[in-house]
């Protein structure tokens, strides 16, 4: 791997998300290039097993990104196959208001009503009691998101799903390597998505997955990333499925070729063997980039711990995240607006991110859009206009982390008119040496 340029503080830009690619992966990708891997085949098909095999689930089918992941996860759904389970528009789908919108989007692409449900401050998750309280007579199912990769109560939730015949469709694009109850996070919902877009845990360029241990679902979402084709067989492979010329189905002829018959209104959602080749050598490194996530996380609470003003973060009880970001919340009796302090931060080449879209309910997009809100929206209020967030990606280095710190805590404290050290004095003390 080519060394990383020295850092300047104030110089170098820091990031609020950035992959880490190496000499492994431009290697896998350039001998994909050289064998004209253009299309999804066999490195595809091995990426896919070897995340099946990660998350402890029994199928994994990539797709070209995390949207369309949740997209393909909530309308496979829909499917008829499902029978007296399938989803049908007018149905409900409860979600959270604070987030990023692919999650929400795919309940109204498949004309079904969103049901939006409140976070809490800290956490940044939707609680279970909360959802419960959201259930109505046409609740059919549940899509919500890992917050900035600090698992929802996924445990109680799946089981408060399950007593109420309701379907979990479980977000894990932010939060690849969480746990919550010593289980890994992606592996609570009858379906669950991820996405390798640059900024996640791990990346294919673009790209996403969805995941099940339910070999029905899996099919169904096969057939729906694949034009909504009824067989089986890989592009190119004639007959696997052993119906090709002795099958009718529908109103089609008997021995109508089964690679041209179809059982779903599908989409063309398949990734290349290029993408699977880097991701095949970016999930080798998938806990060691964990680690460091949660190194740069826990070495900026430790430092802005106890500083006035603001709301840090906190992991939901029980979990282990493997942070995406590290979110601050600048409370209302704070002596500056929240964007006096990004302002502060961006100037000094720190990159800050708002949490996502804020509230989605007050964005244009969706002020016409059908929808139910269960009970008040007053924190995802509050994040909309009060919360940032920061990177704690691998490529962040600890002087990089420790740069970070010590600006936050040196606007705040001269906000409060409390000494403390400037950037400048740990420059020449040697800290950030």
């Amino acid at each position: 791997m080519t060394p990383a340029p020295r850092f300047v503080p104030g110089l170098t830009p820091l990031l609020p998300a950035g992959a880490v690619l190496e000499e492994a992966d431009r290697l896998a990708v350039v001998a994909a290039a050289l064998d004209l891997q253009i299309t999804s085949g066999a490195t595809s098909q091995q990426f896919e097993r070897q995340m099946a095999r990660h998350l402890g689930l029994r199928k994994a089918h990539l797709t070209n990104s995390g949207s369309s992941a949740n997209l393909l996860a909530l309308s496979a759904l829909t499917s008829p196959l499902l029978e007296d389970r399938r989803l049908q528009p007018g149905d409900e789908v409860i979600t959270v208001a604070a987030g990023f919108p692919t999650t929400v989007n795919p309940i109204l692409q498949n004309g079904l009503l969103p049901v939006f449900v409140d976070i809490e401050l800290g956490t940044y998750n939707t609680s279970p009691e909360r959802i419960e309280r959201a259930i109505g007579p046409k609740t059919r199912a549940i899509m919500i998101a890992h917050a900035l990769g600090n698992p929802f109560a996924a445990t109680e939730i799946a089981r408060l799903a399950d007593e109420r015949g309701l379907l979990l469709v479980e977000d894990n694009c932010d939060a690849l390597g969480s746990t919550e109850a010593g289980r890994l996070t992606g592996t609570f919902g009858d379906l669950s998505t991820i996405s390798f877009y640059p900024a996640h845990h791990i990346t294919t360029g673009e790209g996403g997955c969805v995941l099940t241990d339910n070999l029905a679902l899996a099919r169904i979402v096969e057939s729906m990333r694949d034009w909504g084709r009824d067989c089986w067989c890989e592009p190119g492979e004639d007959n696997r499925c052993r119906k090709r010329f002795s099958c009718q189905l529908g109103r089609m002829p008997y021995g109508y070729d089964h690679k041209y018959v179809f059982s779903h209104v599908g989409y063309n959602l398949k990734s290349t063997d290029l993408q699977a080749a880097m991701g095949l050598t970016q999930l080798a490194k998938v806990e060691d980039f964990g680690a460091a996530r949660r190194a740069n996380w826990r070495q900026l609470h430790d430092r802005l711990e106890g500083l006035p003003g603001l709301l840090l973060p906190r992991a939901t009880p029980n979990s282990d995240p493997s942070w995406f970001g590290f979110v601050i919340t600048v409370l209302h009796d704070a002596p500056f607006a929240p964007g006096e302090l990004v302002d502060f931060l961006e100037a000094r080449r720190i990159g800050t991110r708002r949490f996502f879209a804020g509230n989605l309910t007050r964005h244009p997009a969706y002020l016409d859009r059908p929808m139910r809100i269960a009970g008040d929206l007053d924190n995802s209020d509050i994040v909309t206009d009060r919360t940032f967030w920061i990177g704690v990606h691998p490529r962040l280095t600890a002087e990089m982390v420790e740069y970070m710190a010590a600006s936050i805590e040196e606007f705040v404290r001269q906000r409060y008119h409390r000494p403390g050290p400037t950037v400048a004095n740990l420059q020449q003390s040697g800290a950030l040496a």
